[in-house]
């Protein structure tokens, strides 16, 4: 923790002088990197910022200009406070140099009684110098602790509890989009942590990456992010100023969420990890070429050549009790309970974890006069009847592509069945498997949901409406959707409102005001719509990052 100007005034070797602050009190926790004994008039060009100055006095010119000039100069350094002892030069300190001082508010003391200045000086240095060792020795702990975590592969629940039990503080992690995506509260209510923590985010514009901010309590706030690309933020609670050990833990925990979501983390079989293998290969198209990626399937006892073929994905909707633990392995559980259904069916067929919670599927439909969709039901119903039995509870949902022919066909088909898997929570009716002809624009959105650009789209576009519904309490993102919806007339979307005309066109105008844009524009509202349709995405969807 940085000293400051009033922690020195409270000294026992600085109260001996009888301390009297004659201006600067708004400024009395200025930071005070060192202190500096001058006589010099001319000091300001010699100092880097920071420094508390001590003097008599006694070289300074008397002249109101000269001591104006002096003051000036101090601010303009950033010197972070004046101490002047009284008697040597000046019995009490002149009107022009306390004015001046007022007008920078910069902190002048001045000491009515002689105190030696090196007695200050030792006692401020040793607690500057103490402070430097205390942040090496706390930035070598918590870089040691985050280190081994990053080895171990530690989950992100694991890497906030960190945080908060190195700090002893509250922390919550945030997407672009405002959402937490976790959160340790040390004993803080939940509410009172995140109660309308969307709105109140909103309003949060850091200008530096790590930095103090209101909400209106107080949080030490840092991106997450690398290689310039920022995809969350990191928040700490706070009850006072952030001590070193606050930042340090602070921006590694950071850290160590950015190496979490990089590093792949997945326990599986042998013949999942082989399948998954395989699978990768067919998404990426990283063999040398298809036959060799068939030769590989078929060693497995899973032919692709010369048969239909349909790529298809089920994904956990929901989030066990446990954490990224149990999450793991519920998806280890599906995975192999899939395999065995396929098989129970006589459907050869590719099962491997994709993602965190993702399984991907390469079905062989047979050959022959057999009736494709009703092959399929029968997978899908084994699928549906072996999960209720090896995992009740799971929520899971099955998606596929279209039926190809070719391995080259497989890698647009499994992209479709992906797709299709993230929008399906936000789909209306229960199905056996979901299909590309259930989606349109909101399957797109779903599939870019985690993608920063998206969540900046949706900033761009609406963040001015949204900060208006949450500084006044209004509803007009809503009132927009529904125009919207009703392809812009304005009469049907009142009337499903239970608005009057004239009322919901007064909505329109502030809503045009606002965004500053013509909802009677085709392109504008088009991307409007694309922008509500997102953020009812990211507001609906857990984080689907792999």
């Amino acid at each position: 923790m940085s000293l400051t100007v009033r922690q020195v005034l409270a000294l026992p070797e600085v109260r001996r002088g009888r301390p009297r602050l004659l201006a600067g009190d708004e400024r009395l926790d200025n930071p005070v990197r060192w202190v500096h004994v001058s006589e010099l008039p001319d000091i300001a060009p010699l100092l880097h910022g920071g420094e508390l100055i001590l003097t008599t006095g006694i070289a300074l010119d008397g002249a109101e200009t000269e001591l104006t000039r002096y003051v000036d100069a101090l601010a303009a350094a950033q010197a972070s406070g004046l101490v002047i002892e009284l008697g040597r030069r000046f019995g009490e300190l002149p009107t022009s140099l306390v004015a001046a001082a007022r007008r920078h508010d910069l902190p002048l003391v001045a000491l009515e009684q002689e105190v030696p200045f090196v007695r200050i000086t030792e006692a401020v240095h040793s607690i500057i110098v103490d402070s430097q060792v205390r942040l090496l020795r706390d930035s070598e702990t918590v870089h040691r602790r985050f280190t081994e975590l990053t080895l171990e592969g530690a989950d992100t629940e694991t890497i906030l509890a960190n945080i908060s039990q190195l700090t002893g503080r509250p922390v919550v992690m945030e997407n672009l989009a405002h959402q937490v995506l976790g959160c340790e509260n040390a004993g803080v209510p939940i509410k009172e942590l995140l109660d309308d923590w969307e709105s109140r985010s909103r309003f949060v514009r850091p200008t530096e990456p790590t930095q103090v901010v209101a909400m209106p309590d107080r949080w030490l706030v840092t991106t997450i992010g690398a290689r310039g690309s920022q995809w969350g933020r990191l928040f700490l609670r706070l009850d006072g100023a952030p001590s070193s050990l606050d930042v340090v833990a602070l921006e590694r925990g950071a850290g160590a969420l950015v190496m979490n979501r990089m590093m792949e983390r997945e326990q599986s079989s042998l013949e999942r990890m082989t399948h998954r293998s395989v699978i990768d290969d067919i998404r990426a198209g990283t063999s040398a070429t298809d036959d060799d990626t068939a030769l590989r399937a078929a060693a497995l006892g899973v032919p692709l050549g010369q048969r239909p073929l349909i790529g298809a994905m089920a994904r956990i909707s929901d989030r066990p009790a446990g954490g990224e633990l149990a999450l793991e392995a519920r998806v280890r559980d599906v995975a192999e309970t899939i395999a065995a259904a396929a098989r129970e069916a006589g459907v050869p067929a590719l099962v491997g974890a994709v993602g965190q919670d993702e399984i991907a599927m390469v079905l062989t439909l047979p050959t022959g006069p057999h009736n494709t969709d009703e092959v399929l039901r029968r997978v899908m119903r084994r699928v549906r009847e072996s999960m209720a039995v090896a995992t009740p509870g799971a929520g899971v949902s099955l998606a596929v592509g279209t039926v190809v022919d070719t391995v080259a066909g497989l890698r647009r088909s499994l992209a479709e069945a992906r797709q299709v898997a993230l929008a399906a929570p936000g789909l209306p009716g229960e199905k056996l498997y979901h299909e590309l002809s259930d989606i349109h624009i909101r399957g797109l959105l779903y599939l870019l949901g985690d993608d920063p650009r998206l969540q900046m789209f949706v900033e761009h576009e609406l963040g001015p409406l949204l900060m208006h519904d949450s500084a006044h309490r209004t509803d007009l993102v809503a009132a927009l959707a529904g125009y919207l919806a009703h392809g812009r007339n304005k009469s049907a979307a009142a009337e499903a409102a239970g608005m009057s005309r004239p009322a919901f066109y007064q909505r329109l105008d502030r809503i045009e005001r606002i965004l500053r844009t013509d909802l009677d524009a085709v392109e504008a509202c088009l991307s409007l719509h694309v922008a509500v349709v997102a953020l009812d995405v990211l507001r609906h969807r857990p984080s689907l990052s792999p």
